[in-house]
C-alpha cells in the first residue's frame, strides 16, 4: 500500500469517526440535561409543568433525534395551523407530507410551544391545575386532542415518573409549583427578580430596562404593560404579530390611544374568567370593555353573557357574571 493510498484510507476513517459522532443519539437523560432549564423558565413563564414540557419534548421528538427536531427545531410536533406565518417543514405524519412549524432554533420551539397552549382555547382549561399535577395535565392535554395516540397520556406520565421529572415542578424559583395557577411569576431578563402577576385581574407590572417588554400572563393570555411611546406598529414588529390582530385581541378598532391603556393582550382572550372571579361588581368609571380587559375576557362572550350591549353604560353596583 502506497503512503498516498494509507492517508487517503486514515483520511476517510478520521472523517466517518467524526461523522458517527456528530450523529450521536441524544438519551433521555442527554435531553433532559441539556433542556430541563428552558422548560423550568417555561413553566416560570406559564405555570404549565416543566415535566410535562420535558415529557413531552422526549416523547415527540425522540429525545431531539426526530427529523423534525434536527431540521426544524421542532420539538413538539406541532403543526402549521392557518394562523402560523413563520417557515415550514412538511413531514408524514397522520397524513402524507403535514405543514409543521419550523424554527430557527430549540429555544423558539420552547417559547412557541407554551405560546401555543396558552392561547389555544381549548387548553385554557388545563391552566386551572397547579404545576404540580402532571397527571392532570397530562390527561388533560389528551382530552384537548394534542394527540391522537389513545395512550397519550399514560405514556408521558410514564416518562415522567421513569426520568423522575416532577421534581423539576417544585422548582423554587417558581412561585406556581406550590400554588394554583392564579398566581404567574413573568419571566426576567436583567432584573434578579420577576415582577409578581395575578391571575385575576390585579396587575403588578415592572419596566424592562433594556427596553423590550416583558410578558405576563392574565387568565392565562399573555400581555404587556404600555409605556409612553408605544405604537402597535411597534408592538406588532417586536412579537411577530399582524397589528389587524392586535386589535382584535383586544376588542378594539383601530382608532383608539394607546398612550391612554395600561396593558395589552399578545393574544385572543378567553370565553370566561378565571374559576376564582365569578362575578364583578360594576364600580364608577367602568365599561365593559374596561371589564373585559381587566379578566381577560372577549368583550363579545361577556356583553352576551349579561345580555347587555358592547357599548351598554353600566349602573355602579351592578354585579356582572364574568363565567
Amino acid at each position: 500500500m502506497t503512503i498516498q493510498r494509507i492517508y487517503t484510507t486514515c483520511l476517510s476513517l478520521i472523517l466517518i469517526s467524526t461523522l458517527c459522532y456528530s450523529q450521536k443519539r441524544m438519551s433521555r437523560q442527554d435531553y433532559i440535561d441539556k433542556y430541563k432549564d428552558w422548560a423550568i423558565k417555561e413553566m416560570q413563564n406559564s405555570g404549565i409543568p416543566a415535566s410535562i414540557t420535558l415529557a413531552q419534548g422526549i416523547l415527540e421528538s425522540d429525545c431531539g433525534n426526530s427529523e423534525l427536531a434536527v431540521k426544524a427545531n421542532n420539538h413538539f410536533g406541532i403543526k402549521c395551523h392557518s394562523d402560523w406565518k413563520g417557515e415550514s417543514m412538511r413531514h408524514d405524519d397522520d397524513k402524507d407530507q403535514e405543514c409543521f412549524r419550523k424554527y430557527d432554533n430549540a429555544s423558539e420551539s420552547f417559547h412557541d410551544h407554551t405560546y401555543f397552549l396558552v392561547t389555544k382555547s381549548r387548553y385554557q382549561d388545563l391552566f386551572l391545575l397547579k404545576s404540580t399535577d402532571y397527571k392532570g395535565w397530562a390527561k388533560g392535554l389528551k382530552a384537548a386532542g394534542y394527540a391522537t395516540d389513545p395512550s397519550y397520556a399514560t405514556r408521558l406520565i410514564d416518562i415522567i415518573e421513569d426520568m423522575e421529572l416532577y421534581k423539576y415542578d417544585y422548582d423554587i424559583k417558581n412561585p406556581s409549583s406550590k400554588q394554583n395557577k392564579e398566581t404567574v411569576q413573568a419571566p426576567s431578563v436583567s432584573a434578579p427578580k420577576s415582577p409578581s402577576v395575578k391571575n385575576n385581574g390585579s396587575f403588578k407590572f415592572e419596566i424592562n430596562p433594556l427596553g423590550k417588554h416583558e410578558t405576563a400572563y392574565n387568565n392565562g393570555v399573555r400581555y404587556i404593560r404600555l409605556r409612553d411611546g408605544d405604537t402597535a406598529e411597534r408592538i406588532a414588529i417586536e412579537f411577530h404579530l399582524l397589528v389587524s390582530d392586535l386589535w382584535k385581541y383586544n376588542d378594539l378598532n383601530g382608532d383608539e390611544d394607546l398612550n391612554t391603556m395600561r396593558y395589552i393582550y399578545l393574544g385572543t382572550k378567553h370565553n370566561r374568567a378565571h374559576r376564582d372571579c365569578p362575578t364583578h361588581v360594576v364600580k364608577s368609571g367602568d365599561t365593559l370593555w374596561s371589564i373585559s380587559q381587566k379578566y381577560g375576557i372577549k368583550l363579545k362572550k361577556l356583553a352576551r353573557r349579561n345580555n347587555l350591549s358592547e357599548d351598554e353604560k353600566l349602573k355602579v353596583g351592578t354585579v356582572l357574571n364574568l363565567r
